[in-house]
């Protein structure tokens, strides 16, 4: 796998989480880039995923992670900025759905578009993965605001994910700018 390509494995992650929450509950799921899954009609947090690429011989490897809110109580998940709350599955409506039925499920599904898109030697295009990726993205087509690793901030809409994985923002100018990382607040309307 070339490595620059490994930069979508969070976003493969992220797209099969989606999936399978909106196949087992029924609940719409979407992705904010690169890593939340946003669930029901409010768009709250229910999940994130973090990848990490260790050093391993003879290759690197990439260790992925997927925190999800199945049962939590309202009154037991965390306040975000500007007051947002989390939400988990149970608070969506859904208390029948257990943690082992959302792990068996959300694996097998990873392990077969996993090795789909490996079998395309990673390329997003010819997998597939990013066209799919685009569809559960919430954050293509929104007013965001990019909190940038370096301190700076980046604003404008994002208007794509390009075949890098990379987030695209037009700022005002018109000028499309390629996040590979960043904070992204979506910025909402005022009024």
């Amino acid at each position: 796998m070339p490595a620059p390509r490994l930069a979508w494995l969070p976003l493969l992650t992220g797209l099969v989480l989606a999936e399978v929450i909106d196949e087992l509950t029924g609940i719409e799921a979407a992705v904010k880039w690169p890593n939340d899954l946003l669930v029901g009609p409010a768009r709250a947090k229910c999940a994130g995923v973090l990848a990490e690429v260790v050093s391993v011989q003879p290759e690197p490897a990439v260790v992925v992670g997927v925190g999800l809110n199945v049962s939590h109580r309202r009154d037991e998940l965390a306040t975000g900025p500007g007051g947002l709350t989390a939400t988990s599955l149970a608070v969506e409506g859904m208390t029948s759905v257990s943690r082992e039925q959302v792990a068996v499920a959300f694996l097998r599904h990873l392990a077969t578009a996993e090795a789909q898109w490996r079998q395309a030697a990673g390329d997003p295009v010819a997998s597939g993965l990013q066209t799919a990726f685009r569809q559960v993205c919430a954050t293509v087509g929104q007013q965001v605001r990019v909190e940038l690793p370096n301190g700076g901030a980046l604003h404008g809409t994002a208007v794509d994910v390009d075949a890098d994985g990379r987030l695209v923002i037009r700022e005002a100018s018109g000028a499309l700018v390629p996040v590979s990382a960043g904070d992204v607040v979506h910025v909402r309307p005022v009024g």
